[in-house]
């Protein structure tokens, strides 16, 4: 159903990557789950694990201009009338390197409908003593400026209790509001004394989530971290590089009868929602110029 599947193992840590959507199935430390798997023989649930190119969230009505021309990508997500998490997550990536604690897996986009652009995508998975370190590097092919942005999409667990006892931090100073039907950017405000401030760490709660932040504080070494723990003691870590300024997270609230709130949805992103509209933050791809975006997933 996913394709092959490439299993990764270095010290305590183990991790699975499947072909389909170049997307993490699993990652464990010492037998303990650092991110919500999924069934190598299933569809991917709720974009578990992939990787989100060549744009992360949503397109409106999927509709953008871009050096003044009109394009219409397909709409994926028909309930807002958007098109969510680009063109390559549907896709078998073709490995290009496995050894015993790494995995690169390539694919190409495009041309394709309402994106005629042409990327060469590289995504690379590699253990060691520290976690799982991860990175994407698109290359443009085509003899155009390609519009891009990227994220992972994966699910943390910091443990067994349920999300809303866990204790929750990651140092960005302002969200975008989204409008509460389609989820699109309407405005960015501060998070202080916002119920989105987790910028000093506390109890998640009931609060539910599903917003893009910024104003991320980087630490000298270039990297910000978000950390979730559980009351048992246990926990997880993301760490991200300035190539990604945004940061989505989602607390995966659902419906019944769809299990809820089974993990921490956290991407990442070179450029918040519909940037291909707003242009905030979106990458202009020159001609033979390539992007990387880098992070980290760790037990904490």
């Amino acid at each position: 159903m996913n394709g092959e599947e490439f299993r990764l193992v270095s010290g305590d840590y183990s991790a699975s990557v499947v072909q389909r959507g170049a997307a993490l199935r699993q990652l464990t430390f010492r037998g303990r789950d650092l991110i919500v798997p999924f069934d190598a023989e299933a569809p991917i649930p709720d974009y578990r694990g992939i990787i989100a190119a060549p744009w992360p969230n949503r397109i409106a009505d999927g509709k953008y201009t871009f050096d003044g021309v009109d394009y219409q990508v397909p709409v994926n997500e028909v309930g807002r009338d958007c098109a969510l998490h680009g063109l390559v997550f549907p896709l078998d990536w073709t490995l290009k390197e496995h050894s015993d604690s790494a995995v690169v897996l390539g694919c190409c986009v495009g041309p394709a409908p309402g994106y005629p652009f042409m990327l060469n995508v590289t995504a690379s998975y590699r253990l060691d003593e520290d976690g799982l370190h991860a990175s994407v590097t698109a290359t443009n092919s085509s003899r155009m400026t390609a519009p891009y942005g990227v994220c992972p999409h994966p699910y943390l667990l910091a443990g067994p209790a349920p999300l809303d006892e866990w204790i929750l931090q990651f140092p960005a100073g302002k969200l975008l509001e989204v409008t509460p039907d389609r989820l699109l950017p309407r405005a960015i405000r501060p998070v202080e004394g916002h119920e989105y401030d987790f910028r000093a760490p506390r109890v998640i709660g009931a609060t539910e989530i599903d917003h893009a932040f910024t104003d991320i504080v980087f630490g000298e070494d270039g990297r910000a971290r978000l950390i979730a723990r559980d009351p048992g003691g246990t926990g997880v870590g993301l760490e991200w590089d300035r190539n990604s300024p945004w940061l989505q997270v989602h607390t995966a609230d659902k419906q019944p009868p769809c299990p809820n709130r089974l993990g921490l949805a956290v991407e990442p992103m070179t450029c918040p929602p519909d940037a291909f509209n707003s242009g905030q933050n979106l990458v202009r791809l020159a001609p033979g110029a390539s992007h990387e975006a880098s992070w980290s997933i760790f037990a904490a």
